[in-house]
Formats: structure tokens, C-alpha cells, sequence
């Protein structure tokens, strides 16, 4: 009855299925159908009633049905079974038994085979070494030989490096001898020549750390300036230029004024040079502080000279308006630019800081503009010159005429000479060729012909 059994399973799980189906498809339609609920809730549970009785029923005919019939097949199933059961077995034994023998003869011949391969692998065996033992014997003699040849041939090299490394050392330790010799002497020489150049330096430094002796050298290189794009006449040196003070300035520069009279200009050179060094010593260390404190130190200098210009120096209408403050070094014209102190000093004292290229442009445009007046109060002298000139010309020009018209009738008059003459020699020159005409006679022709 196992069998059986398993059929019944089989059905129940089939309708269990079949149930489950029946509800899933009942939930999925009632969850599309929420707004009707309650009117489809009562038919739905009737209608469960229906398919459940309906169900049982049908299952009970179906259980009944196959139970009857399994019944009756199942003798005859169980004896079909059983005789393959037997056949299988007696099948598996004959197979079992093919197979065992089969394995038998197989391990026998692999047997055979494995000895005969390891009695050919051990006789290989036995004959590599063999060879492998001769082959050490002859790399060995040969190694030998080559290690033998080749510690003869490094004798050799050394031996010949030696030499070589000795001469060569012997030629190089007199040329770098002779080498070090030469540029002791060049060394002895440029010491003497350094201690010379420190010597002038410690004078140039004494020179430049005295104020007085910096000063003159600023106005060394502004009177340089000034004498090499002015005339004397367009300027004076140490000149007093306010008659309430009795202060000379360095250079005054006559401007043109009216009346063919002129005022000065003052022109004056300081150099605060111990200021500007400290602001570049600052520069070097990079301390803020110091740097600030440096370049406040060089306004206050700066307002302090540019004062004294002022006071000293400016007199109108003797003078301008304004006067120049002349700096001797480039970086401390920039470094007065930079800190405003052109704009400051103009403003508040009329002096302007100029340093050596912008004081040499200055004086151009001076120079240019005393040009131009000079061409401007001439100009009735021009015009009266080309007038002269004028008049001169067209003397010169009749004079030119004149000489031309009496180049050329003289040159007609030796046209024509010359041409008459040449004529009667060249006729005489032929009566002599085809006549025996005395000399004589000829100079008293000649004679006649220039009569």
C-alpha cells in the first residue's frame, strides 16, 4: 500500500494547490473590487460555499475513482516490478563481474609497462650522469686553462699600467707643479694688487662716510651734468640768488625773461646717504619695523633739506617759484619716488627731487626751449639776413649771366678760329703733298693767310 499511499498525497497536495489558486485569485479580485465590498462579500462566501461542496464532492468521486483503480493495477504493477528488479540484478553482476576483469588485465599491462619504463629511465638515468661527470671533467680542465691565461694577461696589463701610470703621473706632477707655480706667482701678484685695491677702497669708504666729502661728490657729478648740456653763459655756480640771505647755491640756471632780462633757477645736491643705507640694510634683513622706521627717517631728511632749500634759496622775482633738490644715485631718486615724497616736497616746500637721467632730460628741455626763444627774439635778424641774401643772389645771378653769355661768344669765337685755321693748314698740307713747294715759300703763304 506505499504506493497507494503516494497517489493520495499526490491529490491531496493537488487540490491543496488548487484551494490556494482559488483563494489567491479570490484575493487579487477582491482587492480590485474595494468599492464594492460588502455587496460582493456575500455572494463571494456563498459562492465558496458552492465551490467547496462542489469541490468535496468532485474529490471524493475523483479519490474513490483512482482508488479503485490503483487497486486493481497494483498486482500486476508489483510483479512487473519485481521481475525488472530481478533482470537489473542479474545484469549489475554480469556487469560487475565484466568490469573486475576488465581492471585485472588493465593492471597487469600497466604493471609491465611501469617496469619497463623504469628500467629505461634508470639506464638513462646511469647515462646522463655520466655524461654530466664528463662535462664537469672538461669545464673544469677548461676553466682551469682560462684562469691560467687570464692571470697571465692581468700580470701583463698591470705590469704595463704601472709603467704607463708612473710616466704619466711623472708628467702630470711637473705640469700641475709648474701649473701651481704660475698661479702662486698670479696670486702673489693679485694680492698685491688686492691689498692696492683695499687700500683705495678704505679711502673711498673714509671718502664716503664723511657727509661733507659725499656732498661734494653730489655736486661733482650735478656740475658734470650741468656743464655737459648748458653753456656758461646759461648758468652760474655758487651764486646768491636771495638778497635777504647770504647763502650761495650751487648752480642757479638763467631763465629768459622780459626785457631781455632773466631769473634763476636753484639748483642744489643733497645726498642723505646714511638714511638710504639703512633702508637698504632693512631691505636685506627684512624686518618691517626697521624698514618703516628706515624710510620715515629719509622723509623727515628730505623735508628737513628741502626746506632749507626753500628758505635759503627761493627769492621772487629773483628767482622762480620753485627750485630743484638734485640726487646723486638713481636708487634714491626711486626710493623718494616710491615713498611720494616728489609730489610732497612740490606741494609743501616748491622743490622738486630730480635724480641724475631725470635732471639731464630736464636740462634738454631747457636747452631746447633757449633754442627756441633765442630763434624767436632773431627772427627780424633772420629775415633781414635772407633779405641780403636775397639781394646778394640775384647779384650774383645777373654776374652768373653775364659771365655765361661771355663764355659762350668767346667759345663761338674759338669755334670759328679754329675752325678757319684748321681748314687753311689742312690746304696747305695738300699743296705740299702734291707739289715740291719750297719751305720758304709756304712761311710766306702762312703769312699772308694770317694777314
Amino acid at each position: 500500500m506505499p504506493f497507494s499511499l503516494d497517489i493520495n498525497q499526490i491529490l491531496l497536495i493537488t487540490i491543496s494547490v488548487l484551494l490556494l489558486l482559488i483563494v489567491i485569485l479570490l484575493i487579487v479580485n477582491n482587492s480590485k473590487i474595494n468599492k464594492q465590498e460588502k455587496l460582493i462579500d456575500s455572494r463571494l462566501d456563498k459562492y465558496l460555499i458552492d465551490i467547496n461542496n462542489n469541490t468535496n464532492s468532485s474529490l471524493n468521486t475523483l479519490a474513490n475513482n483512482l482508488f479503485n483503480y490503483l487497486q486493481a493495477n497494483n498486482n500486476v504493477q508489483i510483479e512487473r516490478i519485481e521481475n525488472s528488479s530481478r533482470n537489473i540484478n542479474e545484469g549489475l553482476k554480469s556487469l560487475s563481474n565484466y568490469l573486475l576483469e576488465s581492471q585485472k588485465q588493465n593492471n597487469t599491462h600497466q604493471l609491465n609497462k611501469l617496469e619497463t619504463i623504469n628500467k629505461t629511465l634508470t639506464s638513462n638515468a646511469l647515462i646522463e650522469e655520466q655524461k654530466l661527470d664528463n662535462l664537469r671533467t672538461t669545464i673544469e680542465t677548461n676553466l682551469n686553462s682560462i684562469r691560467q691565461d687570464n692571470n697571465k694577461q692581468l700580470e701583463q696589463m698591470r705590469k704595463t699600467v704601472d709603467e704607463k701610470l708612473q710616466e704619466t703621473l711623472e708628467t702630470k706632477l711637473s705640469q700641475s707643479f709648474k701649473t701651481v707655480s704660475q698661479q702662486l706667482e698670479n696670486v702673489y701678484k693679485g694680492l698685491g694688487e688686492m691689498r692696492t685695491l683695499a687700500t683705495g677702497v678704505g679711502d673711498l669708504k673714509r671718502v664716503l662716510t664723511n657727509v661733507k666729502t659725499k656732498g661734494i661728490l653730489g655736486e661733482i657729478q650735478l656740475s658734470a651734468i650741468i656743464k655737459d648740456i648748458l653753456n656758461n653763459s646759461q648758468y652760474e655756480e655758487n651764486i646768491n640768488t636771495n638778497p635777504e640771505s647770504n647763502e650761495k647755491v650751487e648752480f642757479a640756471i638763467k631763465l629768459p625773461s622780459t626785457d631781455d632780462s632773466f631769473i634763476y633757477l636753484p639748483v642744489d645736491s643733497k645726498f642723505p646717504s646714511r638714511d638710504y643705507i639703512a633702508i637698504q640694510n632693512a631691505l636685506e634683513t627684512g624686518d618691517k619695523e626697521e624698514i618703516e622706521n628706515a624710510r620715515k627717517q629719509l622723509i623727515n631728511t628730505l623735508k628737513i633739506q628741502a626746506k632749507t632749500i626753500r628758505d635759503k634759496y627761493i627769492s621772487v622775482p629773483h628767482t622762480t617759484e620753485f627750485a630743484i633738490m638734485f640726487l646723486p644715485t638713481e636708487g634714491l631718486y626711486s626710493e623718494a619716488c616710491n615713498l611720494n615724497m616728489l609730489e610732497v616736497l612740490q606741494r609743501q616746500y616748491k622743490v622738486t627731487i630730480t635724480g641724475p637721467s631725470t635732471f639731464a632730460a630736464l636740462l634738454n628741455s631747457l636747452q631746447m626751449g633757449f633754442k627756441t626763444l633765442a630763434i624767436q627774439k632773431r627772427s627780424s635778424e633772420v629775415w633781414n639776413l635772407l633779405g641780403s641774401v636775397k639781394t646778394e643772389f640775384e647779384k650774383f645771378e645777373g654776374v652768373l649771366n653775364n659771365a655765361q653769355q661771355y663764355i659762350q661768344k668767346t667759345s663761338d669765337e674759338l669755334d670759328s678760329l679754329v675752325g678757319t685755321r684748321t681748314k687753311a693748314i689742312n690746304r696747305h698740307l695738300k699743296n705740299i703733298q702734291s707739289s715740291n713747294i719750297p719751305l720758304s715759300e709756304f712761311n710766306q703763304i702762312e703769312n699772308k693767310e694770317v694777314e
